[in-house]
């Protein structure tokens, strides 16, 4: 990690999305930043228009409660996962449904994206890992190995490992890379609870939160620990780093958002009281940090 200083962020607006029929169990931003996705325990997916709060489109589908959604790097796709046990694919211009991915066997808890948005991973309750071409929808293979429900996955930025973190309290790192089998490469442990969030940085590094209140930030390569950043009183929700890696931005259960020094492990800021329950974070390309959450109705 670099030594640069952390800029400074400022709070200007919070807006709430408050047409659902149902629980928001997750949210998603765009990589425009222009949409946010929801998904709501009424079995839809909503869209809204970010700056306006307005509501684009609600859509159903899924038998289940939604419980995880997210849009691919490219922007074109999104994906949602539910009790259902099904992913379905989403084109994001027309919010149309173009695929429906089954074979998971209980309820889909995490999906990611590769970066090059052509692979797609899922887990769940199942306590598999399935990996999809996202073209075809073809399952390209299952990866067994944790020995709970599985809630959280990203690939790295080369595409060739894929993390995912489990209620076993456990992060496996598996090999993708063409020509060699999927199989796990690394396991990190040190958290005491389940592994509720994952996320990449640019250059590599792994930050994950968990239900023990943490954040760990690790070198995969050498599956060693960086820092461990303390202080929310609640279960961490949702991490990101910010482009430059200085910063990383996280939000709890509790309905607070901090945002920390990612080479000292400080917390340099704490907003509390912003949002009932805020669901993501996300840095934008500037580095001016953009939270979003929404209302249960």
């Amino acid at each position: 990690m670099s030594t640069g200083t952390p800029r400074t962020l400022a709070v200007e607006r919070v807006k709430f999305f408050c047409e659902h029929r149902g629980e928001v169990n997750s949210s998603a931003l765009s990589p425009n930043v222009q949409t946010l996705l929801t998904a709501s325990e009424d079995g839809c997916v909503y869209g809204w228009e970010t700056h306006s709060g307005r509501l684009l489109w609600r859509r159903g589908g899924h038998t289940g409660p939604v419980k995880f959604c997210r849009f691919s790097p490219d922007g074109r796709l999104f994906a949602s996962t539910s009790c259902d046990c099904t992913v379905r694919l989403w084109d994001v211009a027309e919010a149309k449904c173009l695929q429906v991915l089954k074979g998971h066997q209980r309820s889909v808890e995490t999906v990611s994206f590769s970066p090059d948005s052509k692979w797609l991973a899922s887990g769940g309750w199942d306590k598999q890992v399935m990996l999809w071409e996202v073209q075809s929808g073809q399952m390209l293979c299952h990866l067994a190995g944790h020995q709970d429900s599985i809630q959280s996955s990203d690939f790295a930025p080369n595409s060739e490992s894929l993390a995912t973190g489990s209620w076993d309290s456990t992060i496996r790192i598996w090999d993708l890379r063409v020509g060699a089998p999927a199989t796990v490469h690394k396991e990190l442990e040190g958290h005491r609870g389940n592994i509720s969030c994952l996320c990449y940085s640019a250059s590599g590094l792994l930050a994950s939160g968990s239900w023990d209140k943490t954040i760990h930030i690790w070198k995969p390569s050498t599956a060693s620990l960086l820092v461990q950043l303390k202080g929310h009183i609640s279960w961490v929700k949702s991490i990101a780093f910010s482009t430059d890696e200085q910063q990383l931005a996280s939000v709890g259960y509790s309905g607070m958002v901090k945002v920390w020094d990612c080479n000292t492990g400080e917390c340099v800021e704490t907003l509390k009281g912003v949002l009932d329950v805020p669901h993501t974070c996300t840095f934008t390309p500037d580095g001016r940090l953009l939270v979003s959450g929404a209302a249960d109705g």
